[in-house]
């Protein structure tokens, strides 16, 4: 004996919305036939009766009878599907975690659901829908930087406390280099196509004039930046830097935070003992991301050096010049933040 179907009784809301969904254009046309269920079965028809209207089965008249019935017009929406939809990967057995290892041990770095499927005699695309099933992708890579530093928590903190409060009547910068930036001279110009469109692009050979190294500091509290050019990257091209950063602030206090480079901590800095207002605050091995300065290397390889063509290294710097000069003109702090992301590595015995 068959199961008495679901009474349904709308609300004149419930009834004009249903209605809505329907006759509307618009509506995706799994709502609409979900929306037209509900009616007519508001309507007293049974579900044999909505099955032959649609010529399908009547499982399905029935799911969505009863869904309404207990969630109401939330059963006919997108949002439902989505979460009904969603289901958490299969884990494969141990067993098929062997082979796989096993298998990906011989011949090739990087394996694909083709070459998987040549090795095992199965086709590829039964290999991708295993895959599938089970959340592997052999083409995803995932990298990591753990600082090993055993000083990291004292002296993130110390340059998190410059950034936040920094002292009284003192600046703070943030100092690094970008060594060997290549003068390249790339063939650029128009190509005019047989539709009559043009495209602009840059050709694959170039030729090389030479490298110029920078010295930037970046003033946290404006986001100004200074330069220096360079044609290597020593301590005495850094002690020159620091010496004209110095001199255009004789009567501050000056907080200088940077990486642990050689040419920044020798064994004997008599630098530092003749310039008492300058204290030098050492990132942890492997933070880059504490130094602000790295955020506007970013800025000016994306929109000063990538794919732009230089025939001598004058006219690099003097590209490295004007970005400079357009930026300290708008120039703002970075609103610097860094997100906490727990790591999980995972160690398998497969």
């Amino acid at each position: 004996m068959s199961r008495k179907a679901k009474e349904i009784t709308l609300t004149v809301e419930e009834r004009a919305e249903l209605d809505r969904l329907v006759r509307t254009h618009t509506t995706p046309k799994r709502m609409a036939e979900r929306g037209q269920i509900i009616l007519w079965g508001a309507e007293g028809q049974s579900n044999t009766e909505i099955t032959e209207r649609f010529r399908t089965c009547g499982a399905r008249i029935s799911k969505w009878r009863t869904r309404f019935v207990k969630e109401g017009l939330e059963a006919c929406s997108m949002n439902h599907v989505a979460g009904s939809r969603v289901s958490t990967p299969q884990r494969p057995s141990v067993r098929f975690c062997r082979r796989l290892m096993i298998l990906l041990q011989k011949g090739y770095a990087q394996w694909n659901g083709r070459l998987l499927g040549e090795s095992t005699g199965i086709p590829d695309y039964e290999v991708c829908a295993v895959f599938r099933r089970y959340g592997i992708s052999l083409q995803r890579r995932r990298s990591w930087c753990i600082s090993t530093d055993p000083e990291f928590t004292r002296k993130s903190a110390d340059i998190v406390g410059l950034y936040l409060d920094p002292p009284e009547n003192a600046m703070v910068v943030c100092t690094d280099e970008k060594p060997a930036i290549q003068a390249l001279e790339r063939a650029q110009g128009w190509l005019k196509l047989p539709n009559g469109k043009a495209l602009t692009g840059a050709n694959h050979e170039y030729r090389r004039h030479g490298t110029t190294t920078l010295f930037a500091a970046l003033n946290v509290a404006t986001g100004q930046v200074k330069t220096g050019h360079y044609g290597r990257r020593r301590r005495r091209e850094f002690l020159d830097f620091m010496n004209e950063i110095v001199a255009e602030h004789l009567d501050e206090e000056i907080h200088v935070v940077m990486d642990n480079l050689k040419i920044h901590k020798p064994k004997r800095d008599h630098w530092v003992k003749r310039h008492p207002k300058v204290h030098f605050h050492f990132t942890p091995t492997h933070a880059s991301w504490l130094n602000q300065i790295e955020i506007w290397f970013s800025l000016l390889s994306r929109y000063a050096l990538t794919g732009a063509s230089f025939t001598s290294v004058r006219q690099l710097r003097q590209a490295i010049d004007d970005f400079i000069s357009v930026h300290n003109e708008r120039a703002a702090p970075f609103e610097w933040t860094k997100r906490y992301v727990k790591s999980v590595i995972y160690i398998s015995n497969y």
